[in-house]
């Protein structure tokens, strides 16, 4: 019995996040040292938010998805990928080689400020932003698509249903998927 009531807690807890507006926040891009403002891309139709880690297995067997779509969506919506990872080998040096190929900021959140406003739990965990007057409200949250590990068996491409879904203007119809990855360590 206690375990179905957590379940349902986490569920609960969980369905807050989509609709949820985000304030904006500053942190520093690894790969050229400036600063990154979300308010920056008021102007974007959505922006999505990825937690991301490059010592995470599950990070680097989603590695090439998030290209692609960083690649297919590029100049429509705008990514920020984002490290909150406290190891030592998560630091802002390695970071800046890990996503070097990828014209996309890269953002080091150490003090763990903006992973607890969006309540970012995992990695890779994504969070679509949409864009009204200013206003950055989360759309979707979660995983990237059904099959962390095996991408030729994916039937299911949340995040790209997601972005679709808020391009033409509709309704994103699953506002949740638990993201399957590591767990990002609380400072």
């Amino acid at each position: 019995m206690k375990k179905l009531g957590l379940a349902v807690l986490m569920m609960i807890s969980l369905a807050a996040n989509a609709q949820t507006e985000i304030k904006d926040f500053s942190l520093t891009n690894v790969k050229d040292g400036k600063t990154v403002s979300l308010s920056q891309y008021k102007s974007s139709v959505g922006i999505a938010v990825v937690f991301t880690s490059h010592e995470c297995p599950f990070d680097n067997y989603y590695k090439d998805r998030l290209k692609g779509l960083v690649n297919t969506f590029s100049g429509k919506i705008q990514f920020l990928f984002i490290n909150a990872n406290q190891e030592s080998e998560e630091n802002e040096a390695q970071m800046a080689i890990h996503y070097s190929d990828l014209p996309i900021p890269y953002l080091a959140d150490k003090d763990q400020k903006v992973m607890e406003t969006f309540g970012a739990r995992k990695s890779p965990e994504v969070f679509l932003l949409s864009t009204v007057s200013g206003k950055f409200t989360v759309v979707y949250y979660g995983a990237i698509d059904d099959n962390p590990q095996t991408a030729n068996d994916v039937r299911q491409t949340f995040l790209k249903d997601a972005i679709e879904k808020l391009l033409a203007g509709q309704k994103v119809d699953v506002a949740m998927q638990r993201a399957a990855g590591c767990t990002i360590r609380r400072k």
